[in-house]
């Protein structure tokens, strides 16, 4: 509102002044004219706030007071100006026709000095035509500058939504898997509570064994069943390809994979496994996963390097880029990796040097 407001400020002090100008003029050539035009002149003030407001029937007005006197004239010019601005083509052109004719009708009686009638009026309709053009190809850029912005914004909450979905879609699969592992260990716990109620007889240090176990697994299925809780109060989504309870163990396993597709990994391994918690493992699984899935979508047939290393926990996946590629949901998968890693504490990071090379960096809290 303050902008509008600001607006029509400024365009009564450029008419106003114009209009000043014009009844100076007009008083040098036609004083008897003088008393008449100084009301058309304050009548066109307040066309021209009107006109603001109201371009179609602003501009008939001023195309009207612009036949009974040259003052108005800055008024009409402006009106075929707005009025294809802010309105549709027709009505802009029938303003612009009707200033036309206005001139045409105060050149008889008010003949213009220094030019004659016929080229007078010439000058007049190119003037209101260019107007006319100046306006239109003004309204059109505006339009199309609000219909970018527009697919823009658009553009960006279907990319928002995306990554929520991508991220829930993370976290329900990271549920799925951890649900996998504890019902896993739940019924291991089963089987040992089982072993020592149907064999109270076994040797003490049978049972001993099979107490701590079941201590142990009991704790540890608590963590898990923390885990599940807190990953399951966000996301819906569910990806039933996901792969349950895979961790680096299981690494050598998807490296054949990827290789009897045809993947090129080289693969540096820097990392000491012993002692690395099932939540991390399988989070470190679930990057080297992503990263060469992520590979063989967006630079197929270009070699990945993969590097684990200790001191903190690394995981560095690269690769070329390949101009020009980009599969389905480009973004996502990267979008539920980072919702992954955050979730247990690490941190992600990836970019595309000046070499054109995609690295993924991964650190987790647990420095081996």
């Amino acid at each position: 509102m303050n902008a509008r407001k600001a607006g029509l400020t400024i365009t009564l002090a450029v008419i106003g002044a114009l209009i000043a100008y014009a009844l100076w003029g007009a008083s040098q050539n036609d004083p008897d004219s003088f008393p008449l035009d100084v009301i058309v002149a304050l009548v066109s003030l307040g066309v021209t706030a009107w006109l603001y407001r109201q371009p179609f029937a602003g501009g008939v007005t001023a195309a009207v007071l612009a036949a009974v006197s040259p003052v108005a004239t800055p008024v009409a010019s402006f009106a075929a100006f707005h009025t294809a601005r802010r309105r549709p083509f027709r009505e802009a052109l029938v303003v612009t026709v009707l200033g036309i004719l206005a001139q045409a009708v105060q050149g008889i009686w008010r003949t213009p000095a220094g030019v004659s009638y016929g080229w007078w009026l010439l000058l007049m309709t190119a003037a209101y035509a260019a107007l006319l053009g100046w306006g239109t190809w003004a309204q059109a850029r505006a339009n199309l500058l609000r219909a970018l912005h527009e697919r823009a914004r658009r553009a960006e909450e279907e990319q928002e939504r995306r990554i929520g979905e991508a991220r829930r879609a993370e976290r329900n699969r990271i549920a799925r898997e951890m649900h996998d592992v504890l019902a896993h260990r739940l019924s291991l716990l089963a089987t040992y509570a089982g072993a020592v109620e149907y064999r109270p007889d076994a040797p003490p240090e049978r049972l001993t064994e099979a107490a701590r176990v079941i201590r142990a697994g009991a704790h540890q299925a608590l963590e898990d069943l923390r885990e599940v809780i807190t990953l399951m109060r966000s996301g819906d989504d569910d990806n039933p390809d996901a792969p349950a309870g895979q961790t680096l163990a299981d690494l050598p396993g998807l490296l054949a994979e990827a290789r009897a597709a045809g993947q090129r990994v080289d693969f540096d391994d820097g990392l000491d496994l012993d002692g690395m918690p099932p939540a991390l493992g399988r989070c470190a699984y679930r990057v080297v996963q992503e990263g060469l899935t992520n590979a063989r979508k967006h630079a197929p047939g270009q070699a990945v390097t993969l590097q684990l290393t200790s001191h903190p926990a690394t995981i560095v996946v690269r690769n070329k880029t390949v101009p020009g590629e980009s599969g389905p949901g480009a973004g996502t998968g990267l979008a539920g990796l980072t919702e992954r890693v955050t979730l247990v504490g690490g941190e992600l990071e990836h970019e595309i040097d000046a070499d054109g090379e995609f690295r993924l960096t991964v650190r987790l809290p647990w420095p081996s």
